[in-house]
């Protein structure tokens, strides 16, 4: 190898040496530098992990309330919403919700201790009841209720967590027993508001009369009743002969009002032809009594010298109705005052009469 080429490899291994050996001393730097520092950072790593670890605080949000033991003892006062500090391992705070709850019976599907997480909603089965007979009926009902916020440290320390389980779900149970129980099962359908009120009213009374009033019922609600199936076809068929008996009855109702109706348009008729004819006798009754009453008059106008004025007006007539037909003959009646009868002897088939 030439002399020139090893020392190119030569300088270029001890100028690499020389960049390795102040790197090395800058890092070395830098690792004491760190190494100062450190046992204050590892210091407040640790601080901080203690802290989450063991967490000394809670958030308490809207529609909660905070329960504060101390050493196992529950502090009476309840803490309300917002940022709380505690000292672990001494004291704890435990989240109560406060918020209405509720718990459906019903025919769901494993619904028996069914939490819907965070929901507040509880799910069971519907309450198995005997009737007044003993046959077996299932009623759905739906409950409303929520803790009494000012009493909750009171009724967790005295029923414990699983309180609903030992105050509402028993009550419910055995009011509606007690009330459906009074009942046949045919009597149920029919009675529904009533004994619904019935249902609201007695646990509303039973949790009230609970000491220190730990819950407040918000609402009850009867769903359904579920009766046998028997049962329910024996009430279809006594609601289908009912409806079949009103319709029956609604019908003789309406031939009856028809017949009541052409009865009185009859009547009606009969009433209208009779003032019709009675209107009409009436008239002619009053124009027979106007012509006898004027006939009346007209006797009473009549007297002697009437009657001669009437002969001598009458005679004048035969006198010129002689002037004119000369061979007339002249049928004088007895009297004086009855018509005169002239023939015309000329024509046969001519006659006249004055009166």
């Amino acid at each position: 190898m030439p002399a020139d080429l090893n020392d190119y490899f030569n300088k270029k291994n001890k100028n690499s040496n020389e960049n390795n050996q102040k790197n090395f001393n800058f890092k070395m730097s830098d690792f004491k530098f760190f190494g100062k520092i450190s046992p204050f950072v590892y210091t407040i790593a640790i601080l901080i992990i203690f802290i989450i670890l063991i967490k000394p605080f809670v958030v308490i949000n809207s529609g909660e309330m905070g329960i504060k033991s101390n050493t196992g003892k529950y502090d009476p006062e309840p803490i309300a919403p917002g940022l709380h500090f505690f000292l672990p391992f001494i004291q704890k705070i435990t989240i109560i919700d406060t918020r209405i709850r509720q718990i459906n019976y019903a025919s769901f599907e494993g619904a028996n201790e069914n939490l819907s997480s965070g929901s507040g909603v509880i799910n069971k089965n519907s309450i198995s009841v005997l009737d007044s007979r003993g046959l077996p009926v299932f009623i759905d009902v739906t409950v409303q209720y929520r803790l009494n916020p000012s009493q909750v440290p009171q009724t967790i320390a005295t029923w414990g967590l699983n309180w609903e389980n030992k105050i509402i779900d028993p009550v419910v149970r055995d009011v509606v027993r007690s009330v459906v129980g009074k009942y046949t099962a045919e009597e149920l359908p029919t009675n529904r508001n009533t004994i619904a009120a019935q249902i609201e009213e007695g646990i509303g009374k039973t949790i009230s009369a609970q000491p220190n009033k730990p819950v407040e019922l918000r609402a009850v609600q009867l769903r359904e009743i579920i009766l046998p199936s028997k049962v329910k076809e024996q009430i279809e068929r006594v609601q289908i002969a009912k409806q079949e008996a009103e319709r029956a009855k609604y019908e003789v109702e309406r031939a009856n009002q028809e017949a009541l109706k052409k009865a009185a348009l009859a009547e009606g008729e009969a009433n209208a032809t009779i003032i019709s004819a009675k209107g009409k006798a009436t008239a002619v009754k009053i124009q027979a009594d106007a012509q006898a009453y004027s006939n009346k008059e007209i006797a009473n106008s009549l007297n002697n010298s009437l009657l001669t004025l009437k002969q001598i007006e009458t005679q004048k007539e035969f006198n010129e109705a002689l002037k004119i037909n000369n061979d007339a003959k002249i049928f004088l009646t007895p009297g004086g005052a009855v018509p005169n009868i002239w023939v015309d002897t000329k024509d046969a088939k001519k006659q006249s009469s004055f009166q």
